[in-house]
């Protein structure tokens, strides 16, 4: 049977448009992996920051604040977001505080919020309170739910081994069998470009990026439940709470092949090195360390809508790291696109997110 849409990609991306979508027509969303958000999706920073990205991104952040405070109860709680930096970096922390709409605050401010910043190498530090933890498995859960119950296919351990184009839309050959669709949506993450040559269509030219992972003991077995999250000046890296732990990143953009990602060693060791040139308390050991891959479009803004002179090939790819905080806008988003109705985003963000600004 050939279903309206077809969706290739489950995290969280697909798994929201395909809720959206289940209000338009039938469904079927194929992931790869045996469960939802394996890659991306299951390795975020988890953090709802609407100043956080280029101007679109900010936009649909912006227009995802009210679902992810209300909807089905709300999935954010209260974080905060800092900044530190050492006597040499002014200028960058600057340029960070105003971008991200932080106010300069003092060292024993900042003290207040991380009490292990070393008062010897942080000269500078910026705070704000628009920053909330996202509980993402429960929005991916919602977002499932929404899908299920409008009859959309939501199909693990579906990877797609080819694309036939048809009379009536697409067939997807997978390890689960044939699977077709009238209009496809392309919202396979770091695999993006490999669907998109299955598919004979041009792709602008997407490149996954590495971003690295450590879980380390709360330092100094300080509660650090109520700790921010803290970045250095210009994203060198950043710490965030986690389970009773902290994560700390090193923020690299390495471009890889997709892939399962891992963890590089001695990039994730450079990361913990300028983590604790501002802390007092040093990484003795590691709980666990991972990897994921942040994918971007050549101008790093994310690509949403038809490709440029077809109505079957549908991009929803280039969401980077902002994939979880500008989830619910987009996805209704795409679903005003392709049911071709109104959409409250404004028409410069259209724009600037439509593929056709590569043609």
């Amino acid at each position: 049977m050939t279903r309206d849409f077809l969706i290739i990609g489950g995290g969280i991306a697909g798994i929201s448009a395909a809720a959206r979508l289940a209000h338009l027509g039938q469904v079927t969303l194929l992931e790869a992996e045996p469960n939802p958000a394996h890659h991306a999706s299951g390795r975020s920073a988890a953090l709802y920051e609407p100043f956080y990205g280029l101007p679109p991104v900010v936009a649909f952040s912006h227009a995802s604040g009210a679902y992810l405070r209300e909807a089905n109860g709300g999935v954010l709680s209260p974080r905060g977001l800092m900044i530190v930096a050492g006597a040499d970096e002014r200028k960058q922390f600057e340029k960070d505080i105003a971008v991200m709409d932080l106010a300069e605050i003092s060292f024993a401010e900042a003290l207040a919020h991380m009490p292990i910043l070393n008062p010897e190498t942080v000269r500078y530090a910026g705070w704000a309170d628009h920053a909330w933890d996202i509980d993402t498995d429960l929005l991916i859960q919602n977002f499932m739910r929404e899908a299920r119950g409008l009859g959309a296919e939501l199909v693990m351990g579906g990877r797609v081994n080819s694309l036939t184009r048809t009379g009536s839309g697409w067939v997807a050959e997978t390890a689960k069998g044939a699977f077709a669709g009238r209009v496809l949506i392309n919202a396979a993450g770091a695999w993006v470009d490999e669907v998109a040559r299955m598919a004979g269509v041009v792709s602008p030219g997407f490149t996954p990026m590495r971003r690295s992972m450590a879980r380390i003991p709360a330092p100094g077995g300080h509660d650090v439940s109520r700790w921010p999250m803290v970045f250095g000046a210009g994203e060198t890296w950043y710490s965030k709470p986690d389970a009773g732990a902290l994560i700390v990143s090193p923020a690299e953009e390495h471009p890889m092949d997709p892939h399962d990602a891992w963890a590089d060693d001695m990039v994730l060791a450079e990361g913990l090195a300028r983590y604790e040139e501002r802390v007092t308390e040093p990484v003795t050991r590691l709980l666990a360390s991972w990897a994921g891959l942040r994918t971007f479009a050549p101008d790093r803004v994310p690509v949403i809508g038809f490709a440029p002179g077809r109505t079957d090939f549908f991009w929803l790819a280039g969401q980077g790291g902002y994939g979880f905080q500008s989830a619910p806008a987009i996805s209704a988003f795409v679903a005003d696109l392709i049911g071709g109705r109104p959409t409250e985003i404004d028409a410069d963000v259209a724009d600037a997110v439509s593929p056709a600004r590569f043609v």
